[in-house]
């Protein structure tokens, strides 16, 4: 084990207690033993605290929990950047309190970045469980995204960022990816503006810091649980309508940090400025909602057609003088 690199696993919790538990089993079962666990609460006023220390407290060789000052809540992204403050580890990864790492997970996720030394992060599919819920109804609807790209292959940046504007790939899973530490902290972490109806988005904000910085290796196995249930951030804001909103927020602040790093690639902001583009709703349109929906959709197919039929130069014409 001395010769094994240092893994940091991260898991930031709020009011977790149902599932927390499970979280941090599925890191100690891992069949890779040099690895520390942070567990980092962003205030819970649950059980979880509890539970939290309480491994803590029967593992403190490796087990360390922590809180910020006054036991506040700050947000995911706060909170991933306190547990990467205090990580040790080469590698950092992921895990959020209601998700799962499977056993193999960071002997094989290790194993290959040790032998792919110019990737900075590494990541493959996630299940989306829903099965854990043990209902009938629930037993056949587990899948795995599309990944879009080449497996086993090197991702040159920034390559994927616009394909991830573009829904063209599919975007990683938090618990799914595995980072150098020195990447990590080369890109400042996770943005922490990104909070209460944004937060579905910290992650989206911090892989195009990561896509424009390092090469990423995708491969095709799949090493995480990601839990399915009405508590999930993706699901309270699809049921608040407030997606459009999160996704607006995102956008206007990767213009802005595109604009600040001088970031000139053609093929980024080609993506970023279409998205814009679909999202935007025009001031004479009534704003009621099933109007705002309509344009969106049929914004969305004349982006299709317009890759179609128009050719890429005429194309590339179009976006550049937007």
């Amino acid at each position: 084990m001395d010769n094994k690199p240092l893994v940091s696993a991260v898991i930031v919790f709020l009011n977790a207690e149902k599932f927390i538990e499970e979280a941090i089993t599925s890191i100690l079962a891992q069949t890779y033993l040099n690895w520390e666990l942070l567990l980092v609460d962003d205030g819970s006023t649950d059980r979880s605290t509890e539970i939290a220390r309480r491994f803590a407290a029967r593992r403190p060789t490796n087990v360390r929990y922590i809180e910020h000052t006054g036991h506040q809540n700050r947000g995911k992204g706060a909170s991933r950047n306190l547990g990467i403050r205090n990580a040790k580890g080469k590698y950092i990864g992921f895990l959020d309190a209601d998700d799962v790492w499977l056993p193999h997970k960071l002997e094989q996720q290790v194993a290959i970045l040790e032998s792919q030394p110019e990737a900075g992060v590494l990541y493959g599919n996630t299940l989306y469980w829903y099965s854990w819920t043990q209902k009938p109804e629930d037993a056949g609807r587990d899948f795995m995204p599309h990944l879009g790209v080449p497996t086993n292959t090197m991702m040159r940046p920034p390559s994927l960022l616009p394909l991830y504007l573009r829904g063209k790939v599919a975007v990683p899973c938090t618990c799914s990816i595995l980072l150098r530490s020195s990447i990590v902290y080369e890109v400042g972490g996770f943005d922490e503006t990104f909070v209460n109806e944004f937060n579905i988005y910290e992650d989206q904000a911090f892989y195009a810091k990561v896509c424009l910085r390092t090469p990423i290796y995708v491969v095709h196995n799949c090493w995480d649980l990601y839990r399915q249930h009405p508590g999930t951030s993706s699901a309270v804001a699809q049921h608040s309508r407030q997606e459009i909103i999160a996704r607006s927020f995102f956008l206007n602040w990767l213009r802005s940090y595109l604009d600040n790093h001088e970031v000139k690639d053609f093929e980024v902001w080609q993506a970023l400025v279409r998205e814009l583009w679909r999202i935007y709703h025009p001031g004479w349109l009534p704003s009621n909602e099933p109007i705002q929906i309509t344009t969106r959709w049929a914004k969305k197919w004349l982006l299709r057609l317009e890759e179609r039929l128009l050719p890429l130069a005429i194309s590339r014409w179009l976006w550049g003088r937007s």
